[in-house]
């Protein structure tokens, strides 16, 4: 795991694959703090879009069984 750090330190761009999704997370937290009903919302938009996801792979199995 050290070394995988290390090589992480190396990058130049890693630092914003770790910036970017902290900001977001962070400012994330705060407009839920600011207004806890955002959170039923996401969560309900993160399930419909995962039963649309099983809906798509399911047909496309189902498709690759023709």
């Amino acid at each position: 795991m050290a070394s995988m750090c290390q090589g992480m330190m190396k990058k130049r761009h890693s630092r914003l694959v770790l910036l970017i999704p902290g900001l977001f997370f962070i400012l994330l937290g705060i407009v839920i703090l600011a207004e806890p009903k955002v959170l039923v919302w996401m969560v309900a938009a993160f399930v419909i879009g995962l039963g649309f996801l099983f809906l798509m792979m399911g047909n496309f199995i189902h498709r690759m069984g023709h």
